[in-house]
């Protein structure tokens, strides 16, 4: 029997966004910091948050910037890191009610975050445009609001003050990783080979050929490429 589709209410929308919005003021305060320290203004700040919305992209990005690193390097290193939006994009574009227009799908996979993805999937039934706007309106606020504060802030705050803060983005990135890997093996081997490769482009003469952005890019598909390999999922079997 199908599920009953979820309550097509901008209002609830809001609400179940929220939380996601309050987490995003504070991590994007520290990206906002970061991005003062490096010499961005506080409207350059602000508007890579406003027309990004993307954690881990924005800090690989911000680096790389500041390096100046080329324009065909900077765009494998997202291409690599957000690949995951277009894949969870996908997803909920099955979860969609029918009749939502092409216009408003691509306001909504522009918007689609980690956290938003998992509470949108979560929803009984199809999800409606009014819930899936209502959801998406404080997690962008939240962390567009942060990064202009964090780089606003940026100028007056001691410098003591503004490293300590700048720790909190890392913490976020220690957030998501630390709990899947205290409970599954494959990923913290994944983890550690791909710290380890890090390591080994970075501490050597292999960090004068390649560059910070690609040591990214080469860290990460060869980690996941050897977790595929090494531990692939295996599949549940199916009652015939």
């Amino acid at each position: 029997m199908a599920q009953p589709a979820t309550e097509n209410s901008f209002a609830k929308g809001l609400r179940d966004g929220v939380p996601i919005g309050l987490g995003y003021l504070s991590v994007s305060f520290a990206f906002g910091l970061s991005a003062a320290a490096a010499g961005l203004p506080v409207w350059g700040a602000a508007l890579i948050s406003m027309t990004n919305v993307t954690s881990a992209g924005q800090v690989a990005g911000l680096s790389l910037m500041t390096a100046a690193a080329s324009l065909a390097e900077q765009a494998l290193t997202q291409l690599v890191i957000n690949l995951r939006y277009a894949l969870m994009s996908l997803s909920l574009s099955q979860k969609l009610e029918p009749g939502i227009r092409l216009l408003d799908r691509l306001f909504m996979a522009f918007l689609v975050t980690d956290e938003v993805f998992a509470v949108a999937s979560s929803q009984p039934g199809m999800v409606g445009r009014r819930y899936f706007h209502g959801l998406m309106l404080a997690p962008y606020l939240g962390w567009s609001l942060g990064t202009l504060l964090g780089a606003a802030a940026g100028g007056v705050l001691p410098a003591a003050v503004r490293s300590a803060l700048g720790i909190a983005i890392y913490g976020m990135f220690l957030a998501i990783i630390i709990p899947p890997a205290k409970h599954l093996a494959p990923v913290r081997r994944v983890l550690v080979l791909a710290a380890g490769l890090s390591c080994l482009i970075a501490w050597t003469p292999l960090s004068r050929v390649i560059s910070s952005g690609f040591s990214i890019v080469l860290c990460t598909l060869a980690a996941a490429g050897a977790g595929a390999w090494l531990f692939p999922r295996e599949e549940a079997d199916h009652a015939g």
